[in-house]
């Protein structure tokens, strides 16, 4: 019997991963990030967080000016060992349609990095992430969280003077705003289906 041998990844560089090192990766899980060189691995999604993804994504891109696109769990390569991958992205029309790199953006590229917090990343999503997105320069921050069946939106400005992300509202039911662009999601849809039209 023979073993098949481990792959590279499974044995960090000393200092870790760069995120150059890391984006050439392969056979990597999916959805895997690059936290402060360490490789983050997820657990499977529960039903609510997929539902708050695609509403989200939905009602982001659907409701955006025409100089700015929603996306989906795509990496974000902010520095050198940060590569995290934000649940849904806002980002330039012109960093969505470009072809290269395609398989993640820069912070220049993106106006709002949102996450909806599952168990296993809650730590990530209302602590570590939010500061890399603030230092990276990324103007908008979005974290959603389950509370208890109900959608609770936490958004976050970043203050240009101190660099960091000031709490700007929390928002039940319903999450209706002006900035980064108007956007209005009733939150209760994610426990229901949709009308049909």
């Amino acid at each position: 019997m023979s073993v098949e041998p481990l792959p590279d990844w499974v044995i960090p560089p000393p200092g870790g991963f760069t995120a150059e090192a890391f984006l050439r990766l392969s056979g990597l899980p999916p959805h895997t990030e690059l936290i402060d060189g360490d490789l983050v691995f997820v657990s499977p999604q529960e039903k609510w967080h997929s539902r708050v993804i695609n509403l989200l994504l939905a009602a982001l891109d659907g409701q955006a000016p025409g100089h700015l696109r929603a996306d989906r769990e795509m990496a974000v390569r902010l520095a050198k060992r940060q590569v995290p991958e934000p649940d849904v992205v806002v980002v330039t029309a012109e960093a969505y349609e470009r072809e290269s790199p395609s398989t993640y953006y820069l912070p220049e590229d993106v106006v709002l990095a949102l996450e909806a917090v599952s168990p296993d990343s809650e730590d990530r999503d209302r602590d570590t992430k939010p500061r890399k997105y603030a230092a990276a320069g990324i103007p908008h921050y979005w974290r959603i969280e389950n509370n208890g069946g109900g959608t609770v939106a936490y958004l976050y400005e970043r203050d240009p003077a101190s660099g960091g992300y000031a709490l700007t509202g929390i928002h039940h039911d319903r999450l209706k705003v002006s900035v980064p662009f108007a956007v209005d999601v009733d939150l209760a849809a994610t426990g229901r289906r949709a009308p049909s039209p």
